[in-house]
């Protein structure tokens, strides 16, 4: 046996995980730039409305369908290849509708960082001139 030890080799992030139990306090965050900071709590606050508008509309879409066709009997007893109408609209109708919703919002959430990036490469402080 040779006489070198064994030295444990880890990833730079499991040093840093091991760091962070470590510190014991609440680990922060990086610090935005003062003048970003603004931009990104209003960005936070959008998109966080928008999703909240999102997981209600799935939400209604999954809870609300059962007790729609609850109320409804008659589809019950409509039948197309042998499978009761209220099945398949269980089990089929909330995956398409679950998936559009979620394209939606990304699309929706995209066009807000288009939108916040874009106020935010403007030049500040000019004057209805053009000039500093």
């Amino acid at each position: 046996m040779s006489g070198s030890r064994r030295v444990a080799v880890t990833s730079p992030q499991t040093r840093l995980a091991h760091a962070r139990r470590r510190y014991r306090g609440p680990w922060r965050p990086t610090t935005l730039d003062p003048v970003e900071a603004p931009l990104a709590v209003a960005l936070y606050r959008r998109q966080r409305r928008r999703a909240v508008v999102a997981l209600t509309a799935a939400f209604t879409v999954v809870f609300g369908l059962p007790l729609v066709l609850a109320l409804a009997p008659p589809l019950g007893q409509v039948r197309v290849v042998e499978v009761p109408v209220s099945w398949l609209a269980v089990a089929v109708l909330p995956f398409p509708v679950m998936a559009v919703l979620a394209f939606w919002h990304l699309r929706r959430a995209e066009a807000e960082e288009d939108a916040v990036d874009a106020l935010a490469s403007e030049p500040r402080d000019r004057g209805e001139d053009g000039r500093r």
